[in-house]
């Protein structure tokens, strides 16, 4: 096949699926623009730990649960990089050939950033391992679960 057309029929179907998950999750945008792994993260930890979303592009927290804002970030890498220190922050890791989700970090965002610096862009940097580390602190302090969801180990990678 020729991969003019292979690539084409690639991005039909892409869009097919964000127009699929924008119907089914209205208020999340799905765009091929780096918004589709983060908005796949906000559903993800909406079903898991039943915090209500706020609309897209809210400063600092995506949603909310039991009067608790929490900031919710995926990544398939082995860092995340977080702008503005959150009340609450949620971790999730995307195994890309499970298409499984694991929870690495559950917790007060103060924590994860009390030692950190900012990066030249102006973000925070947390690697994955440093983020579980965190994580072993705060098991009083978590967003619990409504929903089975795995906890991540640092021999969990892409």
């Amino acid at each position: 096949m020729d991969n003019r057309i292979y690539i084409k029929d690639k991005i039909r179907e892409l869009l097919t699926i964000v127009n699929e998950l924008e119907e089914k999750y209205p208020g999340r945008k799905f765009s091929l623009d780096g918004h589709l792994l983060g908005s796949i993260g906000e559903v993800l930890a909406s079903y898991y730990y039943g915090i209500i979303l706020y609309p897209n592009s809210t400063k600092t927290h995506d949603g909310e649960r039991d009067g608790k804002r929490i900031q919710i970030k995926i990544t398939q890498g082995t860092s995340v990089d977080i702008n503005d220190i959150p009340d609450y922050l949620i971790v999730l890791f995307l195994k890309k050939s499970e298409g499984k989700v694991y929870e690495v970090f559950n917790g007060p965002g103060s924590l994860v950033l009390s030692d950190a610096k900012r990066t030249k862009n102006g973000w925070y940097n947390r690697s994955l391992s440093k983020l579980s580390d965190f994580d072993q602190e705060v098991v009083e302090q978590r967003i619990s679960a409504i929903n089975h969801i795995d906890k991540w180990n640092k021999s969990i990678r892409n």
